[in-house]
């Protein structure tokens, strides 16, 4: 069976919870690992005050004994350390009268989750849809990382674009991590990176926010994972489903899929060519490293789109859901730009969908098996 998992938790509850089951036993599991991606989500300029309350910390809960998975579901929990200020406003026991959202904010879920459950207060909204919830993806991400590491897969990101400002393209994919998070937006270009921080502070001091794009990088898959035989198993649509379902993420390019779009074929397709020992190799990656919905040995290159956080300090004209009235957006703590960390969450969204294909493809209880599987899939080409 294919590796799952499953989040729970609101961003101002009490604790994020999240479950991953089918992983096979015997994975290595560092817990300091899962906390440092946690700490990477946190990076970034731009970033609300949240950040300086929380710590996110996760706690493995069940799963796994001696740092090795046992096979059974894996549980984490995440501990929500601003709940003290709001446990009279969310959780069972709360009177859900204060703190209500009534005017609700274009952009954001509110005003379709409060039509589709019938809710006369958004409140109920807002803490799931929020962005918190990524915390736990992270944390579930950095578990499928260590499953991805164990068949010599990396997965990685860094910030192409916040607002009108665009990077120059990347040719050299070493230590990608390292090296953005060591930037104050995750940006690999330094002159890029300088019009980005000058953006985020026009766009803090006019109360505004910023989206941007963030490029995910796989490296180390071989070819064939995925499947052209059914539509639920095209590698591509695995990916993106799963990128697109990350909170602000519009548009989601594999390759060069959006300037292909306009060009002739000719000016678009990896020509395939022999090398000395007879093994088909591309010189160019415009598909992203994959084709008819399966990887071809080449990196997987995955762009995220982030449209700007749809919670400002000066509210959007709205309705009221109370009153029927004309209104102004109710304002929220929220971030000015979280792409720097949207690339961070996007990736653990790729290595879980990742997860998702090589574990369905290979099976395994164990990960000597999974890993065995995995040698044996060699190109016959």
């Amino acid at each position: 069976m294919a590796i799952e998992i499953v989040t729970a938790g609101e961003s101002h509850g009490k604790m994020l919870v999240g479950i991953m089951s089918n992983l096979p036993a015997g994975l290595n599991i560092d817990g300091e690992f899962i906390n440092s991606e946690l700490a990477r989500r946190m990076l970034g300029l731009g970033r609300s005050a949240r950040m300086q309350i929380e710590d996110d910390r996760a706690e493995i809960v069940s799963g796994v004994r001696a740092h090795k998975s046992t096979g059974s579901p894996i549980s984490l929990l995440i501990t929500n350390r601003d709940y003290q200020n709001w446990k009279n406003t969310i959780g069972a026991d709360a009177t859900g009268t204060d703190r209500r959202i009534t005017a609700v904010r274009p952009g954001h879920a509110d005003l379709s989750g409060a039509v589709k459950y019938g809710f006369s207060d958004a409140r109920n909204v807002a803490e799931r849809a929020s962005a918190r919830s990524t915390a736990m993806l992270v944390a579930m991400g950095a578990i499928a990382k260590q499953y991805l590491a164990e068949l010599g897969i990396t997965v990685q990101s860094h910030t192409v674009a916040i607002g009108i400002v665009k990077a120059d393209s990347v040719n050299d994919y070493t230590d990608i991590n390292a090296r953005a998070d060591a930037d104050r937006v995750r940006c690999l270009d330094v002159a890029a990176s300088e019009k980005m921080v000058g953006e985020i502070r026009i766009a803090a001091l006019s109360g505004d926010t910023l989206g941007g794009a963030a490029e995910i990088v796989v490296s180390g898959l071989k070819s064939g994972i995925g499947s052209y035989t059914a539509q639920n198993k095209r590698l591509d649509g695995i990916i993106m489903g799963a990128v697109g379902a990350v909170p602000s993420v519009k548009a989601v390019e594999i390759g060069d899929g959006i300037a292909g779009s306009s060009l002739y074929g000719s000016a678009v397709h990896d020509e395939i060519f022999v090398n000395k020992s007879g093994k088909a190799l591309r010189r160019t990656n415009r598909a992203g490293g994959i084709e008819g919905g399966m990887s071809n040995g080449e990196n997987i290159i995955v762009r995220a789109y982030f449209k700007p956080i749809p919670t400002l300090k000066n509210g959007l004209n709205t309705v009221d859901i109370s009153t029927r009235k004309q209104a102004t957006a109710a304002s929220e703590r929220a971030d000015v730009c979280a792409v720097p960390a949207g690339g961070v969450v996007c990736e653990a969204a790729v290595a879980i969908a990742l997860c998702e294909a090589l574990s369905d493809m290979l099976g395994g209880d164990t990960m000597a098996e999974v890993k065995q599987r995995y040698a044996d899939k060699e190109s016959a080409v």
